[in-house]
């Protein structure tokens, strides 16, 4: 299904369509404050599965990030921050941002897997943080790349995303057009924020 949202009038009936999407296991393609991703309801092993098998990596091998609507969801899937952390995180989100955290116990349990970290985001974008908020948890996902384009690392254009991906993948949001540059990655599992991807977003002095 290929349907467009209206970030700045936001139709309900839409987001929950895709909300009973991720919560039979579907995939679903969003947009985000950066580039459109991939994803499904971090609690659906099913829907985990399938969006492992769309990377074409096992799922304890997975290194997806997961979505949150805001920091209230944290304290279950990471292990307690330091002060000084978690103000740069407030500081910070929502906006084009992962953070690398140090995962808490539950995580390893939904990969199948020994994962001791886990990225955080918490994207700007009106439509992501409504299907979140809809969903009631988080969302697992990985940016959607253009593999075929030696040019353009991302899609941007949702109707090729749509030309490309309607086959593979069970939802698709046309959000408007996305951007060609990822999220700012900062590591923060050693206690000193690390960037290790200069993307969108840029750190507070």
């Amino acid at each position: 299904m290929f349907i467009e949202i209206n970030s700045y009038n936001i139709d309900s009936r839409l987001i929950n369509q895709a909300v009973q999407c991720f919560k039979s296991g579907g995939i679903v393609i969003i947009p985000t404050d950066s580039v459109y991703a991939i994803g499904c309801d971090l609690r659906s092993k099913k829907g985990l599965q399938k969006l492992a098998d769309f990377k074409g990596v096992k799922l304890n091998k997975a290194n997806f990030s997961i979505i949150c609507s805001d920091l209230s969801h944290l304290s279950d899937y990471t292990k307690q921050l330091d002060r000084p952390i978690f103000k740069l995180l407030k500081q910070c989100l929502p906006g084009p941002f992962t953070f690398i955290l140090e995962a808490s116990q539950e995580v390893p349990k939904l990969f199948d897997s020994n994962k001791k970290e886990i990225g955080i985001r918490i994207p700007n974008n009106a439509i992501t943080l409504a299907l979140v908020e809809a969903l009631g948890n988080p969302i697992a996902v990985t940016s959607l790349h253009d593999e075929e384009d030696e040019i353009m690392e991302y899609f941007s254009d949702p109707s090729a995303i749509y030309e490309r991906l309607a086959d593979q993948v069970d939802f698709i949001i046309d959000g408007g057009y996305g951007n060609l540059k990822g999220s700012t990655i900062i590591d923060c599992t050693d206690g000193s924020p690390v960037v290790v991807r200069e993307g969108l977003g840029i750190l507070p002095n």
